[in-house]
């Protein structure tokens, strides 16, 4: 073991940075892209990394994958792919829990080790509503097990996720600041990690067979074939009652005058869904519209409710709906769920700022925000990443806002996809990538941005809709960090942390060596971004193996797989996705994560340790 390192005035300054931006992560003062960016800069001003070198992370070989396999993905979800998919499970999955969920777990699993976790389960959510509606199981026994399988999916191929994407990268710039005469660190190819991966997604099936019955939350939910969720769902969760009334404005009426915002700011007023003041009724009016003489308004609440908001404000409630019926009519509009993703722009804006009703045609009723539900000053409320909104727009509106990559549509909605005679021009660009990355030399990004390019020219994705699906988040805050592990790497740093690590430690055997790595990348994976731990830990890891005399480049993979044992918590960016729809909470998944990482850990360091 290396002995003798001392602290030099540049490990102190990478330290600083180091601890600077751990505690960014973990406190979330500033979004985590923006920590990143900041991050570079100063490690730009201290002059850790050479000018020349500090932005080399936008040209990496792992953010320009990561790049193409959104592309790659947005393409063969406008073709239509998934919906062949769903309609194949259902077709051979049965209606019963055994069947089904092995099915579906091992579809997305395969399915998200060849594009982002998040975009396979974004993908899923409502494939899931639609199954649960036909099978009658429940959305809370189908979302966590096909979240974890997506997590753990993405351990099958070095594409699967954005911290093996990133870390033959990471294992170059290792390569660089290796002492001489030590081996250099071999990369690894897409497949490498494959026996790990099924393993990982295998456990994690079979644990959702054998234990998901007793540990998977109780549902309220009734199914039925409804397209959407049903109003006793909508009743019995988020406490949404009554039906839809029309009301006439009177010449008395001290409605008149005001805007929608300002009536549905009075007390004990129903949910103002439509509205006519033209010759065209409308729903989803604009808070800003003007409420006149002869307005006719579409409310919706208790007979009670709406009664007594009629004989306060001189409405008349018409005898049935004369004016609205087609607008509310169930195969034409009705109640859904909407999730707000990671990176989407609407995070920290209220309801009311995010102007959904002009923009995109949807009232929000409620939201689901991590198990509370928030009916009281809906207009009011800043979205945040992972909240669920219950909304009420029409299936055409609903479907313009699946495609918005601000939003994910958990209810399935009849719609058509776009472009499904462009299905054969996806996969066959599709496959042509995986062919270059398995029988050519051709870089990775490379490989993944023919087949990208080559579904813009044939139509099956503009280039808009390209740019659009590219989480520029995810971008910028993994090309923002790759000067951080250059320089850990470069000032000794995380040679002189392997150092201590080992003091710490003492003589222990090896296998407890990588349980506390796994441990550690967990820990920091559950309250940083996957990618900031990887590359903070990936060079101490492997200085600790070459002080050690083990093996670098598996200390390295340990490291990258464990970020990804990340179910504890509802902080990765799947389970925010999952816990509203699934009507999860922090509880659910504490007592099904637990165990799951435990079994995470076992299974990949015994693959790990037969593959080396």
């Amino acid at each position: 073991m290396e002995t003798g390192l001392t602290l030099t005035g540049d490990m102190m300054l990478v330290l600083v940075v180091l601890t600077a931006t751990i505690g960014l992560f973990v406190s979330e003062l500033v979004r985590v892209d923006i920590a990143a960016i900041l991050v570079m800069v100063v490690i730009g001003l201290l002059g850790l990394v050479p000018a020349t070198d500090l932005f080399d992370g936008f040209a990496s070989n792992a953010v320009l994958s990561i790049i193409a396999v959104m592309i790659l993905g947005a393409g063969l979800d406008r073709t239509g792919v998934m919906t062949v998919v769903s309609a194949f499970i259902l077709k051979v999955g049965g209606k019963t829990v055994t069947r089904i969920v092995p099915l579906i777990s091992g579809t997305v699993g395969l399915i998200s080790g060849i594009m982002q976790n998040v975009g396979a389960t974004a993908l899923f959510m409502p494939v899931m509503s639609r199954i649960s509606s036909r099978t009658r199981i429940p959305l809370s026994r189908l979302l966590m097990p096909m979240g974890f399988c997506a997590i753990l999916g993405g351990t099958l191929t070095m594409v699967g996720s954005s911290p093996l994407i990133l870390l033959n990268d990471l294992i170059e710039n290792a390569n660089a600041s290796l002492p001489p005469g030590v081996q250099t660190l071999q990369t690894f190819d897409l497949f490498d990690v494959t026996p790990v991966g099924i393993a990982l997604l295998a456990s994690g099936i079979l644990y959702f067979l054998l234990a998901g019955r007793f540990l998977l939350p109780k549902s309220r939910e009734k199914s039925t074939g409804a397209p959407a969720r049903t109003k006793s769902y909508f009743a019995d969760v988020y406490g949404i009652k009554g039906d839809i009334y029309e009301l006439l404005v009177t010449v008395d009426s001290p409605l008149v005058g005001m805007t929608i915002a300002d009536a549905e700011q009075m007390e004990a007023s129903p949910m103002l869904l439509a509205i006519r003041n033209t010759d065209e009724p409308r729903l989803a009016p604009p808070s800003d519209e003007m409420i006149w003489v002869g307005t006719i308004l579409g409310v919706m609440g208790t007979r009670e409710t709406v009664g007594r908001f009629a004989l306060e404000n001189q409405c008349r409630v018409q005898p049935r709906l004369r004016t609205f019926g087609g607008l509310f009519n169930a195969s034409r509009a009705g109640i859904s769920e909407v999730v707000i993703p990671p990176g989407s722009k609407l995070v920290g804006q209220s309801v009311g700022e995010a102007r959904l009703r002009t923009r995109y045609g949807i009232s929000v009723l409620a939201i689901n925000r991590r198990g509370d539900i928030l009916t009281e000053g809906v207009r009011d409320t800043e979205l945040e990443t992972g909240d669920c909104l219950v909304s009420h727009s029409t299936w055409r509106d609903l479907s313009a806002v699946g495609r918005e990559k601000d939003f994910i549509v958990a209810t399935d909605i009849p719609k058509e996809e776009q472009r499904p005679q462009k299905v054969a021009h996806a996969l066959i660009f599709f496959a042509i990538s995986i062919g270059m990355i398995l029988f050519t030399e051709y870089r990775l990004s490379i490989a993944l941005l023919v087949g990208a390019m080559g579904m813009v020219l044939t139509g099956v994705i503009s280039m808009d809709e390209a740019y659009n699906s590219v989480s520029w988040k995810t971008v910028f805050l993994l090309a923002s960090l790759i000067p951080l592990g250059q320089a850990m790497e470069r000032t000794g740093t995380a040679a002189w942390i392997a150092q201590e690590i080992m003091f710490i430690l003492g003589d222990v055997p090896e296998l407890a060596i990588q349980v506390a790595l796994a441990v550690l990348a967990t820990v920091f994976s559950l309250v940083m971004s996957n990618v900031g731990a990887t590359t903070i830990l990936v060079p101490i890891a492997v200085s600790i193996a070459l002080a050690t005399g083990a093996n670098p480049t598996m200390y390295a993979l340990i490291i990258a797989l464990s970020t990804s044992n990340a179910f504890i918590l509802p902080t990765h960016q799947v389970n925010a996705l999952i816990m509203g729809p699934g009507g999860y909470r922090v509880a659910d998944f504490i007592r099904v994560g637990s165990p799951m990482s435990v079994i995470f850990i076992v299974v990949m360091l015994t693959m790990i340790n037969l593959m080396f």
